[in-house]
């Protein structure tokens, strides 16, 4: 087995093979935001039900100050013949992080992106955003086929 060494700093080494030996160390990210959400076929075609996610840590920037807004995304369907695939949400809100956006603007694209993808029967998009000179926000966009 070949060690190699990743990290020396002021006398300290961290060995990597193919396991990783020291508890700090961190691999590098393999994901990274993306605008495409993927879908599956709804295994319950005949039936109505809800899927509810819930984003508690969505970041977008203020388009006028360039300061970040936090948020939490709230997302309520009713698929049709499509569900959006959860990795994929997380990647798409993700990707929104460094863009400026008006909270009515994102949240209004969140929902019609997800329209676009799967077409749901019904689907509201709540986001609540924080307190940001002395008033939060919260916006509701809702859609029926």
């Amino acid at each position: 087995m070949v060690a190699r060494t990743i990290v020396e700093d002021a006398g300290t080494k961290c060995q990597a093979d193919e396991r990783i030996t020291c508890s700090w160390y961190a691999p590098p990210v393999t994901t990274r935001p993306s605008k495409q959400l993927q879908t599956f076929e709804n295994p319950r075609l005949g039936r109505d039900y809800h899927i509810a996610f819930e984003c508690p840590e969505f970041t977008c920037l203020c388009p006028m100050t360039g300061q970040p807004d936090f948020a939490t995304i709230s997302i309520d369907y009713v698929p049709d013949r499509l569900c959006v695939e959860l990795k994929s949400l997380k990647l798409y809100l993700w990707s929104y992080r460094d863009e400026g956006a008006f909270h009515e603007a994102v949240t209004n694209r969140i929902c019609d992106d997800l329209v676009a993808a799967i077409a749901p029967r019904s689907l509201t998009v709540t986001g609540k955003f924080w307190v940001r000179g002395g008033i939060s926000t919260t916006v509701t966009v809702t859609h029926a086929a």
